[in-house]
């Protein structure tokens, strides 16, 4: 498996991979697969653009994952948007690219957090065994939103 870097130009691949993280997990990200099916070429462009971060994890010519990493204040990297293809979960795709994320942090003397929906028993425990703490709902987090948990990277 590799984890490779995409940027603006390899927006028809991450629109594929994003559709099918939107479509094949619905409630585990703040954006809808029907606010990005028909989203134009410009729109992909831009959010490879406007976060820094963007990494596939491909299995020869199967893109298996993807997760992004996003600059918060002057000290954090927040982990965004990671989707494992159901067939290779539990099979190490998640923790590689958890771990590209945090060294991409780590890089720039950033911590790494990240927002998990408090239902993803799965995703709660993948972060777990990569070293973060759930610190459970902020306190201020909206009730008219679906609950999330704070997670932290501890070393």
């Amino acid at each position: 498996m590799d984890i490779t870097r995409i940027g603006p130009d390899d927006w028809q691949t991450f629109r594929e991979v994003r559709l099918a993280s939107l479509a094949g997990s619905p409630g585990a990200f703040g954006s809808r697969h029907a606010d990005w099916v028909e989203a134009p070429e410009p729109q992909w462009r831009s959010r490879l653009t406007t976060v820094p971060l963007t990494l596939l994890a491909q299995d020869g010519t199967n893109v298996v994952g993807v997760v992004s990493g996003q600059r918060v204040g002057e000290h954090e990297v927040e982990l965004i948007s990671m989707w494992v293809a159901p067939a290779v979960r539990g099979a190490g795709v998640a923790r590689a690219l958890i771990d590209a994320v945090v060294e991409w942090a780590d890089g720039q003397d950033r911590s790494t957090f990240l927002m998990v929906r408090s239902d993803n028993a799965r995703a709660r425990t993948a972060y777990e065994r990569a070293g973060f703490v759930d610190l459970g709902v902020p306190p201020d987090w909206p009730s008219d939103e679906p609950a999330e948990n704070r997670m932290e990277l501890r070393r």
